[in-house]
This record gives structure tokens, sequence and C-alpha cells, in this order.
């Protein structure tokens, strides 16, 4: 699990900074945004494997932030999590390049192997694209 980048998108201040110090005695590299917009801006100078991504946020919501992000970084995965249940939503997310979602609350080791599976999934995308370049 060690040398795993997550970022962390949630307006829950107080769950985020549990999650992250958590994430982080898990031997990850965790970052935090407050917003949509915050995500955005932090991924100008940080690049996560993977993303974990509140649904529902004043301001940008997790959907238009999940389309903004796949159009910055198409490999990056997300996990989105809500604590509002809507599979019109989850549907959505997924047709938007999700990853998965989740909800709240979750239990942590749920959401620590959706985050491993993610990032594994990024790492063997970024092998396949590695590979296919030095073929050519």
């Amino acid at each position: 699990m060690a040398d795993i980048k997550a970022l962390l998108v949630d307006d829950e201040e107080s769950f985020r900074n549990t999650l992250c110090k958590r994430l982080t005695r898990r031997g990850m590299t965790v970052e935090q945004a407050g917003s949509g917009e915050e995500a955005l801006e932090r991924l100008k100078t940080f690049q996560p494997d993977v993303i974990l991504l509140d649904v529902k946020m004043p301001g940008m919501d997790g959907l238009t932030a999940l389309h903004k992000i796949k159009e910055i970084n198409p490999l990056v995965e997300v996990v989105m999590l809500t604590g509002h249940a809507s599979m019109e939503i989850a549907i959505r997310g997924m047709e938007l390049g999700a990853f998965d979602y989740l909800m709240k609350p979750v239990e942590f080791e749920e959401l620590l192997y959706k985050l491993e599976d993610a990032s594994e999934r990024k790492r063997h995308h970024e092998d396949r694209i590695a590979a296919r370049a030095g073929s050519s």
C-alpha cells in the first residue's frame, strides 16, 4: 500500500482530517481539498493515483468535479463517496469514469481496499501505455 498518493475531496473537514491521519498511518501520501474547485487547484501541483471525491458539496458538486478531473488527468482513478444514496448519481459517476461508488458511513477497511484497488488499476493502465510506447 505504500507509494499510493491520494487526494481527499470532501467539504466535511473533520471527516477529511480523520481519514487523512488514518491513511497516512497506513503509508499513503495524502492531500486534502474542501471543494471541487480546491481539488482542481491541488491537481496543478499534486498528482494522485486515486481521488476520494464526495458527491454533494457546496459550489462545484462531485459529478462536475469528476468530469473536470478526468479532462485534466484521464488516468487518475476516482472513488465517489456520498451520504445521499442515489442510483442515478452512481450510474452517472460511472459513466463519467469513476472507479467505484461508496456510501457514507463507510467502513475504513472497505475504503482502504477500494483505494488500493483503484491505485492498482491506475498502475496497470500506466504499465500498458508504457509497454505500447516501448514497442513502437
